[in-house]
């Protein structure tokens, strides 16, 4: 009996079926096998395709995605803390996007950060991450993303696409076409329903973040070394960035921020990047614009820049409209190091202030910001090596370098690879320069004190040694100390013949290039450009001398190119070529004050000697000879020179050291 039961019951079920599916106007449908491969991929560690229904990843599993992987309308996909996803560096091929509808749930956490990454995290190894929404932009309703073609852009500003919650990604950027790349993570009208936050992009070849419209913000943003711009955005994005630290310790990179086409007036607050390569910090095209608060950027060679022309009025920062001519070289407002879930090495950056009491070495790889005066003293000395950059705060007359009485300083560039020191924008007047006290004869006597700084200086011996300065390039010196007394480029205050000074650059003084007060020093190749008052200064009895002088004025308002003042002990300078472009006032001689000069070449000034205060033309001997001078008419001691002016111009394109910046 029990056999013929199961035989009866299995007849009535094969009945059963077989009149139902005679009677089923719809044919069974058979499972898709494209959407069981996704999952059954997922369940291998892999993701690729399209993700048809929620899920959520194990942290446990290390991930491979291999390809495109989707998530479309209606799915959400979860990211557990402690997820480590490993992108294949295929370039464009490999990504992950949320379309408009989808939802992506990143729950890292501060000790657990979820990861993705290429394996060895190079710039455009894959994709990044894609987020679609149905907020508002500029380029309307259901407009075509630059990336993957996908469709975003609605009229709901507090759309929702998830939560992405303390991701690292690296290595993303990949290149789509001449015009266009994948960033690190890129928002297409995404609403301000969605949670960015605790969000690292590293080692990008196009943007960390880029947003395309919408309204969504983010909190505690990192970004590092991405090619392009690290933060941008476009379409009227109307967010808000809060906490954002930039660094850049590559070359060629484009911005820290780059916004264009209409403004919506985004908002930063607190934003600190660090540059070790110079670049552009802030950039707005067409009428974009923001306003931003806690600004501090260090070591870029720009800090706004209007590409269009656009108004400055449309960039509010600190209160006040944007200033090109100020650094924003402020303290930082953003402490990365409190960032644990951040596992990179930061740039290193120094501050350089206070006193050297002892030997000190500063390292080439690292980068120094001169925060204050920074003095070495007696017995002390400051070790310089070749490359080295130092990044001075436009902080004026309290922003310096001396060297007192028995210290020394050896900066050790070379031809290709100078020492730099400049603020960041190079403005003249940004900080004050270099200045060397010596123990050599000066007529303002021994122990004398400098106009700079109220320091000592002048001895007994001309033959003093304050150390040797070789391949230096400094710019934007010259800050005003009173109505009297400014800064200068380099400032020697009574330094013997002992001191070693060969290829030195002064850029944009506000001030003189070099001033020497006394002493025996002499100097071989320097190029002074657009100091404003005199590019070669001497006074108080100076008896060194100058091999190979370029001098170069495209700036108007400067006073000379040298000016001699007080007594004349016949300092030296052999080879001098001045240019200007502005004419202006060549060579320039306080009272008893003279020189001897050879292989003059002197182009564009409209008077070329003026004996200021009508001393002796004998005491200017030009090509072995008293100053060969005709008085300029209506003058009474302003001479143009009739001879010993057309030696040939120094050649100067073996000159390399003297196009380094920071």
């Amino acid at each position: 009996m029990k056999k013929l039961t199961i035989k009866i019951l299995g007849l009535a079920l094969l009945a059963t079926a077989v009149f139902t599916s005679c009677d089923d106007d719809d044919p069974v449908t058979p499972p898709d096998p494209q959407v069981e491969e996704v999952i059954e991929n997922l369940e291998n560690g892999i993701l690729n395709g399209e993700l048809t229904e929620d899920y959520t990843l194990d942290a446990s599993v290390t991930y491979s995605l291999t390809g495109s992987f989707i998530i479309p309308d209606g799915i959400t996909f979860t990211i557990p803390a402690g997820t480590n996803i490993q992108a294949d560096a295929a370039g464009t091929d490999v990504y992950v996007a949320v379309l408009m509808g989808g939802k992506i749930n990143i729950n890292g956490s501060a000790n657990s950060p979820v990861i993705m990454s290429s394996a060895n995290a190079n710039p455009g190894d894959w994709g990044g991450l894609t987020i679609c929404g149905k907020a508002t932009t500029t380029a309307g309703e259901n407009a075509e993303a630059e990336v993957g073609g996908f469709i975003y852009g609605g009229t709901d500003d507090s759309d929702n696409s998830g939560v992405v919650n303390y991701l690292v990604i690296k290595g993303t950027g990949a290149q789509i076409n001449p015009e266009s790349q994948y960033n690190g993570v890129s928002c297409y009208a995404v609403g301000s329903g969605t949670t960015l936050s605790n969000i690292a992009v590293i080692n990008g070849s196009d943007d960390g973040i880029e947003f395309f419209g919408g309204t969504v913000s983010v909190t505690n943003i990192f970004l590092q070394n991405n090619e392009d711009d690290a933060i941008d955005w476009t379409e009227g994005w109307s967010g808000t960035v809060t906490n954002a630290y930039v660094e850049h310790t590559i070359e060629d990179f484009s911005t820290v921020v780059e916004g264009d086409k209409v403004n919506n007036n985004p908002k930063i607050v607190n934003l600190t990047a660090v540059s070790t390569t110079g670049g552009t910090a802030l950039q707005f095209k067409a009428e974009s614009g923001a306003t931003i608060t806690g600004l501090s950027l260090t070591g870029y060679a720009k800090s706004i820049d209007m590409k269009d022309d656009g108004p400055l009025s449309n960039v509010i920062i600190e209160g006040a409209e944007a200033d090109p001519t100020d650094s924003y070289n402020k303290s930082a407002t953003v402490d990365p190091s409190e960032w644990g879930w951040v596992d990179v090495e930061l740039a290193e950056v120094v501050e350089l202030n206070g006193s050297v009491t002892d030997a000190v070495t500063l390292d080439a790889t690292k980068s120094y910001r001169l925060t204050g005066s920074y003095i070495v003293e007696d017995g002390a000395s400051l070790t310089i090596p070749a490359g080295t950059k130092i990044h001075a705060d436009a902080g004026g007359t309290e922003v310096y370098i001396a060297v007192l009485m028995g210290g020394q300083i050896f900066i050790d560039g070379e031809a290709n690879n100078p020492v730099v020191i400049a603020s960041d924008l190079s403005q003249p007047g940004d900080w004050g320069g270099l200045t060397i006290c010596g123990k050599a004869t000066t007529t303002a006597g021994e122990n004398a004190e400098a106009e700079v700084g109220g320091f000592i200086y002048g001895g007994t011996d001309d033959t003093d040694n304050s150390g040797s300065v070789t391949n230096l390039v400094i710019r934007g010196t010259g800050a005003q100390i009173n109505p009297e007394s400014q800064y200068n480029g380099v400032s020697l205050y009574a330094v013997g013949s002992g001191t070693t000074f060969e290829n030195i650059a002064v850029f944009d003084g506000s001030d003189d290039g070099i001033e020497f007060f006394g002493g025996a020093a002499t100097v071989t190749n320097i190029y002074v450009e657009n100091c404003e008052d005199d590019a070669i200064d001497w006074t108080e009895g100076w008896r060194g001398g100058i091999v190979n002088t370029y001098i170069s004025h495209t700036v108007e308002g400067f006073s000379t190119a040298f000016e001699g003042d007080k007594d004349n002990n016949n300092p030296t300078f052999e080879n001098v070529t001045c240019i200007s472009t502005v004419e202006g006032t060549a060579l320039q001689f306080k009272l008893e004050s003279g020189a001897t000069i050879t292989g003059l070449h002197m182009e564009g000034y409209a008077v070329d000697l003026d004996m200021k205060d009508s001393g002796a033309l004998s005491n200017v001997q030009i090509a072995g000879a008293d100053a060969d001078a005709t008085l300029i008419d209506g003058e009474s001691h302003k001479y143009t020179l009739n001879s010993g002016k057309d030696a040939d111009a120094i050649d100067i394109s073996g000159w390399t050291w003297i196009s380094a910046e920071l």
